[in-house]
């Protein structure tokens, strides 16, 4: 039994469907993520697990209780569940260890002095607990909101954007920060963010949202490698589609050379398997197009940005098409300087070829 389970959710807002048939689960001690882009539909689907939401239609259970749906509705308070907002939402009257110990209402003196420490000691502000939420940084702010939530030891918690208020390298910081806190308190959460970054360093599970419904519900390397539709494709990590022939069920020629792959190629919705000289639409990453000296294959570097150890070149084709490669720092070349590249595919992920796509194939023959 999941401790977390959504079966076709639905929430419409004056007839207008925000959710829509949407299903997920989540075990015990996981961390999930629903990740896309504003407007998606992700926090609502948060406020209708914390109860500030009333489905339209479908259940929600919690430890196969139902919490929702079917004519019932447990409000927000009784379903022991712990929230993390992405204003923090600290009482600035209230010193750290109090606003730690405000949900303990039920434990005496000692319970509250107990678990204060343990989760100061857990959120790394162990000699903290005297001062005030305007003496503390950004992200120790973050961290007394997240041991706030924790410490009723929350059947489920949620986190709304949590990492939003803080500046780039801290963000990054401080998302694996809160990943280890989680799995240490060994509780179930949520996290709902836009950023893929904060979503692959938190999350075991992440749902790809889009217009309401969960696109793909994996894990982020099968998300990364294997994306089920273009809109997962797109959304996460930066890539091309490049036109691309099925040559057999293991093989697919592209404009820089033939990829194989273990599995058969699908070129679209219902296709098992392509036919030969199907036309398709390849995805490639950046880590799949490898800078090589010794490559007889050439491509142009069009522009560049360096990122410290790595620089993300884009490259021109012979057709006019473009890729993208990601090459340690040292190989630092000048616009238009023309480059060997050679392709170092793993997976091979192919859609349906669209009509220019088809049309702007050009196979290249590589010597020898």
């Amino acid at each position: 039994m999941s401790h977390l389970q959504l079966v076709d959710i639905d929430l419409a807002y004056a007839g207008n469907r925000v959710v829509r048939g949407l299903s997920f689960k989540l075990e015990q001690g996981s961390i999930g993520c629903l990740l896309g882009p504003s407007g998606c539909g992700k926090t609502t689907v948060l406020r209708c697990i914390a109860g500030f939401e009333p489905v339209s239609a479908g259940e929600i259970l919690l430890d196969g209780v139902l919490v929702s749906g079917k004519g019932r509705h447990l409000p927000p308070e009784q379903r022991r569940i712990g929230m993390v907002f992405q204003d923090y939402a600290l009482f600035p009257h209230l010193t750290v260890a109090e606003n730690i110990a405000f949900g303990l209402r039920h434990a005496n003196r000692e319970q509250k002095q107990a678990r204060v420490s343990e989760l100061l000691r857990l959120v790394g502000l162990g000699t903290q607990g005297d001062r005030y939420p305007h003496e503390l940084s950004g992200g120790q702010q973050q961290r007394v909101a997240l041991a706030r939530a924790l410490a009723p030891a929350p059947a489920l918690l949620l986190l709304d954007e949590p990492f939003s208020n803080l500046d780039v390298e801290l963000r990054e910081r401080l998302s694996y920060e809160v990943r280890d806190i989680i799995k240490a308190a060994q509780t179930t959460a949520i996290l709902v963010t836009h950023d893929q970054h904060e979503a692959f360093a938190v999350a075991d599970e992440i749902g790809i949202m889009h217009e309401g419904r969960i696109q793909q519900w994996d894990t982020p390397y099968n998300l990364y490698h294997r994306p089920k539709n273009r809109f997962v494709a797109d959304f996460i990590g930066q890539g091309v589609f490049l036109p691309g022939m099925v040559l057999n069920d293991r093989e697919v020629q592209v404009e820089v050379g033939t990829l194989k792959t273990e599995v058969p190629v699908e070129c679209g919705v219902g296709c098992a398997a392509c036919e030969r000289n199907c036309s398709v639409d390849v995805l490639l990453r950046p880590d799949d197009v490898v800078h090589d000296d010794a490559s007889p294959m050439r491509a142009e570097v069009v522009h560049k940005a360096f990122r410290g150890a790595d620089i993300l070149y884009t490259l021109k084709l012979a057709s006019g098409a473009k890729v993208l490669s990601l090459v340690p720092s040292h190989h630092n070349h000048a616009l238009g300087e023309r480059i060997g590249i050679r392709l170092a595919v793993d997976h091979v992920v192919t859609f349906q070829g669209s009509e220019a796509g088809a049309g702007a194939l050009q196979l290249v023959q590589l010597p020898g």
